[in-house]
């Protein structure tokens, strides 16, 4: 399908549920990364997940616009009722923007690990220059034009613990072709392009809202979410025991329990 202003949006559906809600991957994955989530759920929900920019089956991602802008008008397309919203990581960024742009079509709001650094920056800068420090390798790679040392940084700290040899080659090829999209994010992620953080934009997520965390993850995500929380109406928060940034893949039965327990009293 063709999403806003034309871009090729892939989508997939799963589950069966009464329940319409729209789900929205982390950068270096596609829409399937939500198939383990959604067989927890799918008697709860129907689930419809797509592809982001230049991921999985949707268009290419040129450079050319606004990241995530596009990603946010793609979902906007698809949220044409009242449904529950659930991102992890970029995603998770994408989804509280619409819940802030759209929040009468939604109806509670499942961000696992969101990368809005911005409101973190603001709160304890510290916590955000410890995480620059850990992708240095990331960071380098990008500026020596080495896509898989890049890629091979980025996965180190944002990936499910794997060592980069043991990931299947499709799999480790599929991030190194991607990876060069990592950094269009940063206008919104850190600057706050999307003007989230003036006042009065978070207090229109009244919704009943989520912020999923993996115990072993890194420091920054716990000073990201608690800025959130401290931000957003009516959020709460949880931890999932033994995961780390790829729950929704690694743990999908402990991050579907949490969003059921979300759905009960949204």
């Amino acid at each position: 399908m063709n999403g806003a202003a034309g871009f090729p949006t892939h989508v997939r559906t799963f589950g069966s549920g009464d329940r319409p809600a729209l789900a929205i991957h982390c950068t270096l994955a596609h829409s399937g990364a939500w198939a383990g989530v959604a067989k927890v759920l799918g008697e709860h929900l129907t689930l419809t997940a797509y592809d982001l920019p230049g991921h999985g089956k949707s268009g290419d991602w040129t450079g050319e616009g606004d990241l995530h802008q596009v990603s946010t008008d793609m979902g906007r397309a698809l949220l044409t009722q009242p449904m529950d919203l659930v991102g992890h990581s970029f995603g998770a960024t994408v989804a509280l923007r619409l819940a802030v742009e759209n929040p009468a079509h939604v109806r509670s709001l499942t961000m696992i690990e969101p990368v809005f650094f911005a409101p973190a920056l603001a709160d304890e800068p510290e916590r955000v220059q410890a995480h620059d420090d850990l992708v240095a390798d990331y960071e380098q790679g990008l500026a020596d034009g080495d896509m898989e040392s890049a890629a091979r940084g980025f996965n180190r700290v944002w990936g499910d613990g794997t060592k980069w040899a043991d990931i299947p080659k499709s799999v480790r090829d599929y991030m190194i072709a991607r990876i060069r999209i990592v950094p269009d994010g940063t206008p919104m992620l850190f600057d706050d392009n999307a003007k989230l953080l003036v006042p009065g934009a978070l207090d229109r997520v009244t919704m009943p809202s989520l912020l999923i965390e993996g115990e072993a993850s890194i420091d920054v995500v716990d000073a990201i979410n608690g800025a959130l929380a401290r931000r957003l109406p009516d959020a709460r928060r949880m931890v999932i025991e033994g995961a780390g940034h790829m729950a929704p893949i690694t743990h999908p039965e402990a991050v579907g329990a949490a969003i059921h327990a979300l759905l009960e009293v949204s």
